[in-house]
């Protein structure tokens, strides 16, 4: 939690979105293993537990870290839901795939069941499931106005609970999962946040990744990210849909983001670490 009691102690005002993925596949794998013995949970239900838990350990660990450090400001976990078009073209084609290698036997279960199970890029057999893009954070009004009294909220946890818009029954969940990054981007937008900084497992943004030229990108515009995109020049599992966020939010008009390794968070808001993603500037000089 340092860098977030950094932040925290320097008077920014915070929220919180955490990733869930080995965890979410841990509970799938408790649910296989038991499936015999008790009803399974459904994938929704499943990221909701998991935020809780996670957001659990989170906001006691920051509480405790906050308090060694002086400070007394308030944490606080919400679950929350991400409102998903049912039309999503991922809804039909699942791309995301959850959880650990599956047994053939179990597998063939599973596929009788009507659950998507395919082989992935290593060779295991794994369930693969819709990841529709958020459309809106459904209790983000609620996050802003804790986050605005000083409040740090948990929010959005695992991507939040996806749901959809029934025309009689109101808000119902989606067997699917939402991609954190995505998520974060859009409830900074709804709450009106400045900045975005993705905190992750590498310290920024390379140019030729993986080879031995590579090149750490310290500073790049929105339209220049936007391109390495297109290009396919970013892994689409891990540092793809990173940019893709902070693009994303750049565009719908963020003043910056930020993306840099776990420990470097205030050295990445400061431009001294990382890479800053920020908005194009015109021939005058000015930003669009």
């Amino acid at each position: 939690m340092d860098s977030i009691v950094g932040l925290a102690l320097q008077g920014w005002r915070i929220a919180v979105v955490h990733g869930n993925g080995p965890q979410v596949g841990d509970e799938l794998q408790r649910n296989e293993v038991a499936r015999s013995k008790v009803e399974q949970l459904p994938l929704g239900v499943l990221v909701a537990a998991t935020a809780g838990w996670i957001g659990y350990m989170i906001q006691q660990s920051l509480q405790n870290a906050l308090y060694a450090a002086g400070s007394h400001r308030r944490v606080v976990t919400l679950i929350t839901q991400s409102l998903v078009d049912p039309d999503d073209p991922s809804m039909r084609a699942p791309t995301k795939f959850i959880g650990r290698g599956i047994r053939p036997g179990v597998a063939e279960e599973l596929r009788d069941e009507g659950i998507m199970i395919e082989t992935d890029s290593r060779g295991n057999l794994r369930r693969r499931v819709p990841s529709p893009v958020p459309v809106e954070i459904c209790e983000s009004r609620m996050v802003a106005e804790l986050v605005a009294r000083g409040d740090i909220v948990i929010a959005a946890g695992g991507g939040g609970i996806p749901v959809y818009r029934d025309p009689q029954l109101g808000l119902e969940g989606v067997d699917a999962v939402v991609d954190k990054d995505r998520a974060a981007a859009l409830l900074g937008r709804e709450i009106g946040a400045s900045v975005l900084l993705i905190l992750t497992d590498v310290d920024g943004v390379y140019e030729a990744w993986g080879k031995p030229d590579a090149r750490l990108i310290p500073r790049m515009s929105m339209s220049e990210g936007r391109a390495m995109l297109d290009a396919g020049a970013l892994g689409a599992g891990s540092m793809g849909p990173k940019v893709e966020a902070a693009v994303h939010f750049v565009e719908e008009g963020g003043e910056r983001a930020i993306i840099a390794a776990l420990h470097d968070g205030p050295a990445g808001l400061a431009g001294k670490s990382g890479t800053t993603i920020t908005p194009d500037v015109r021939p005058s000089g000015e930003f669009e």
